[in-house]
């Protein structure tokens, strides 16, 4: 039986071991997507039943491979996959919300306020200049479901620092897509890339997560001074 929206949304055991302390905030914004997220276009009716392990579990996980203290930016976050379950499970990164519909980003905006969490919301296109004038200099940029290698590579990549690295979830095909689009990416200024698993020791299928690190010396966008721009309105 397919659940409807506004239904209860059961806990899986291994949503305790993901989000810890934190799993209070991962059931409420799973029970705000369960009441809000069809009618809101930001899920299908269909996924109702799989809020948890195919969007917050499925998001959360990618923490595996965030180092300490880093600066994230969630590229055509939508819904908030995977930045809002990252920003539960994960408080000390310093993490933008990047969505160019208006319409989510409100959703995005009553997110962060509802689970009070440090995070910001910009809205925009990894593409445009001035989103990349301010959001130049990151550690990590994450998307899920975006656009193919080559596109979001391109989009992506002058959003990082040197050494930087893009986390992009992808589905089975992703070494594929990995190996076709190779000659873009690089071009692009990105690493031949990796293909890597997330969640292994508690999801039943877990993430599939593409990596391409940043490498050439300077990501259009940066400032010349090398220093980063301040932030404003946190939280909002």
């Amino acid at each position: 039986m397919i659940a409807a929206e506004g239904d209860p949304i059961p806990v899986p055991a291994a949503a305790q071991t993901v989000f810890g302390d934190r799993l209070p905030g991962a059931e409420r914004f799973a029970a705000m997507l369960a009441e809000q997220g069809v009618r809101r276009g930001l899920i299908g009716p269909r996924e109702l039943d799989r809020i948890w392990d195919r969007h917050l579990l499925n998001s959360a996980v990618l923490a595996e491979l965030l180092p300490p203290n880093c600066r994230v930016v969630d590229v055509g976050s939508g819904a908030g996959l995977p930045g809002i379950p990252l920003a539960i499970a994960r408080p000390d990164i310093e993490l933008v919300l990047l969505e160019p519909m208006a319409r989510r980003v409100t959703w995005l905006r009553e997110v962060i306020e509802e689970l009070d969490l440090a995070v910001e919301v910009v809205r925009g296109r990894a593409e445009e200049g001035p989103v990349r004038d301010r959001l130049a200099d990151q550690d990590v940029v994450t998307a899920r479901a975006v656009a193919p290698m080559e596109r979001l590579t391109a989009w992506c990549l002058p959003l990082l620092r040197p050494g930087g690295r893009l986390l992009a979830l992808k589905g089975s095909t992703a070494a594929e897509e990995l190996d076709r689009d190779a000659a873009a990416i690089q071009a692009a200024g990105g690493s031949h890339g990796e293909v890597k698993s997330c969640g292994d020791e508690v999801l039943d299928v877990p993430t599939t997560v593409v990596v391409v690190e940043r490498v050439s010396q300077r990501a259009p966008g940066r400032r010349r001074d090398g220093g980063r721009k301040a932030r404003k309105d946190r939280g909002r």
